[in-house]
């Protein structure tokens, strides 16, 4: 009673004072008093009183483990012991324990453990099957979420739940598994689980991240009732189609209809015109967030608006905004400056901002090959020369380009240089085809840039997103649209060939990198795909 009112204090005096002299309280009110400093916040005095029973010879039972689990922050240590003291005494037998368990590893982003500890479960319910596709879902594992989940639906006897689909959908989007992400809005429309805002939201999400706006426009329009994650998910669909006019009309769409944006929604329509060269517009949104709205400005917004003025070239008026600042701005707001001065070939500024940025992020390799493109564009081989030896003397190690792109409800995943593809080489032979055919049309020439950019300074032999482009060209059908999903930007040789190939091979191709989707097609970039037909932002090739 006093716990549940917050008075920890009067309860952990009449625990001090119960009336047994001679033997310390029984195990039921322990597990009274943890349940209530873990009700309180008071995590470690929870755990404390925890190894207190043990000092005191009390027993624990399932009650008092699942209390101290849930009350304690992630601490990886603690919770490895309270498994073993689960493990002596047979609670490791019992689901809720190991439920516990199993959500205390991914809490602590042990995910080894936790699926260990889920592999070894006698018996799964929906929560254990929820805490192990949340935790590779929230670390960013779309395809382990995705094996998972079709061991659920195929043999496990188990039905998910709304939980369980967003979970999926957000792995959908990251890789762009837009075939499972239809058969989930399949599951959605039967009725299940009646008009679920989250699973909505999810899908709107899903549909835009997977190229396919018009779908995620219609579900957008077709919802009763639309809160401020609608608005922003299906704002950041059509700012990363580079739509940055029809986002800019949803923002303040969704002002009229009264709903009070946050921080997400400015980040949403800051970023779309970014992309979208909207500047004044942008500065227009960011000048008014506190003052008309009531929110602080973060590092995030900072970052978009120094991308949206250095895309301007007003790299001066972005450095003196970071000037501004009242907060220290961080890798993102430094590293926006750089990409900037790439555009521009500001190397003086480049320089300036390179120091800053890896002051706060120094193993970030990706801001050493940007400043070696600078460089390299410049002809400044000595700074080219001396951004190697620091990537060597400081051992770092880029992030490896990978490319997903789906084929029968299975995502198939290439990495740059990649020859472990069961039909590596018909691949192989369809890009060599390819490529020479590109090399022949009228129109390319190849970029400056091949093998500098953010896949490694020195290159690392063919890139992923071609492998699945010829992947995609091999197994579908003629016509047909191939979507391809990347994890880093889009090199500009790779961008010019892409552009070639789709006049080629008569296709449309859409990339999404890790900036924005591309769309090519018949030879031509495409600024956006409607069922009205499409705008031209480039000239195309003659092939």
């Amino acid at each position: 009673m006093y716990s549940k009112c917050a008075l920890i204090h009067n309860a952990h005096q009449v625990f001090d004072e119960m009336p047994q002299r001679t033997q310390p309280p029984p195990t039921v009110c322990y597990n009274a008093l943890i349940s209530g400093l873990a009700f309180n916040g008071r995590f470690f005095e929870a755990m404390e009183l925890f190894r207190q029973m043990g000092r005191d010879g009390v027993g624990f039972n399932s009650i008092t483990l699942l209390s101290v689990m849930k009350s304690s922050p992630p601490h990886v240590g603690f919770g490895m012991g309270v498994h073993g003291c689960s493990v002596k005494t047979g609670l490791d037998c019992e689901v809720c324990v190991v439920n516990c368990l199993l959500t205390m590893y991914v809490r602590c982003g042990m995910l080894v453990f936790a699926r260990k500890v889920f592999d070894e479960m006698p018996e799964r319910e929906l929560i254990s099957w929820n805490a192990m596709i949340s935790g590779y879902a929230q670390n960013g594992l779309a395809t382990d979420v995705l094996g998972l989940y079709h061991e659920m639906m195929e043999g496990s006897g188990v039905r998910p739940d709304a939980v369980t689909l967003v979970s999926v959908l957000s792995s959908c989007a990251h890789i762009g598994a837009h075939g499972i992400g239809r058969e989930i809005e399949g599951i959605v429309l039967c009725g299940e689980f009646g008009f679920n805002s989250f699973l909505t939201n999810a899908l709107i999400n899903m549909y835009a991240r997977c190229g396919n706006l018009s779908r995620a426009r219609e579900l957008f329009d077709e919802m009763p009732d639309k809160n401020v994650v609608s608005w922003t998910a299906i704002i950041v669909g059509y700012g990363m189609h580079g739509r940055g006019e029809t986002a800019v009309e949803l923002f303040d769409g969704m002002l009229q209809a009264g709903i009070q944006p946050d921080g997400a929604a400015f980040v949403s329509v800051l970023s779309a015109c970014s992309h979208a060269g909207l500047t004044e517009k942008g500065l227009e949104y960011f000048n008014g967030m506190e003052k008309n709205y009531r929110v602080n400005p973060g590092l995030e917004h900072y970052a978009c608006v120094v991308d949206l003025l250095g895309r301007a070239g007003r790299l001066e008026e972005a450095e003196k905004l970071i000037a501004s600042m009242s907060t220290e701005p961080d890798g993102a707001v430094w590293g926006a400056l750089l990409g900037a001065c790439k555009i521009h070939g500001n190397v003086k500024l480049a320089e300036l901002a390179f120091e800053k940025v890896i002051e706060l992020e120094p193993t970030n390799v990706g801001y050493y090959v940007l400043l070696s493109n600078i460089y390299s564009k410049a002809e400044n081989l000595e700074g080219v020369a001396r951004l190697r030896v620091m990537i060597r003397t400081r051992k770092l190690k880029k992030e490896p380009g990978c490319s997903y792109v789906e084929y029968k409800n299975k995502v198939h995943l290439f990495m740059a240089g990649d020859r472990s593809h069961p039909q590596v080489n018909e691949i192989h032979r369809m890009l060599d085809e390819l490529e020479n055919l590109v090399k022949d049309a009228d129109g390319f020439s190849k970029n400056d840039d091949l093998g500098k950019n953010e896949e490694g300074i020195a290159g690392t032999g063919i890139h992923s997103e071609r492998l699945a482009i010829a992947f995609g060209l091999l197994n579908t059908e003629v016509g047909k649209e191939i979507l391809v999903m990347k994890n880093l930007r889009v090199c500009g040789d790779c961008h010019v060939f892409i552009k070639a190939a789709s006049k080629i091979v008569n296709r449309e191709i859409i990339i999404r990198d890790a900036s924005r989707f591309h769309h090519f097609k018949g030879g031509f970039v495409l600024a956006k795909t409607t069922g009205d037909g499409h705008q031209y932002i480039d000239q195309g090739l003659k092939t």
